[in-house]
């Protein structure tokens, strides 16, 4: 019998680049406290800090709570992001 010795080809993306993919994208950034904030990702560093332009503020019950032309939101604070927010709710972002 002979062993077969797999190679990996295609390593799996980090979220890190998945997240780098989605600048000048619409995403929702949910915060550790509820917050949400929806905008378009101008860029993001190492540590998942996001800075979001045109933004939208969503207190933890999903009321608006502000606007905000420009927001740098720390990455420890985040509890999670989904890209590609524009395109599945574009209701929220006009």
């Amino acid at each position: 019998m002979g062993c077969v010795l797999a190679t990996v080809k295609n390593k799996p993306s980090t979220p890190l680049k998945y997240l780098r993919s989605a600048v000048d994208q619409v995403i929702l950034v949910k915060l550790k406290d509820g917050t949400e904030y929806i905008g378009r990702l101008e860029t993001v560093d190492h540590t998942m800090n996001v800075v979001l332009v045109n933004c939208h503020v969503y207190d933890g019950l999903g009321k608006p709570v502000n606007r905000l032309d420009k927001v740098l939101i720390r990455g420890s604070h985040i509890a999670f992001i989904s890209i590609n927010y524009g395109q599945v709710a574009p209701e929220h972002y006009t």
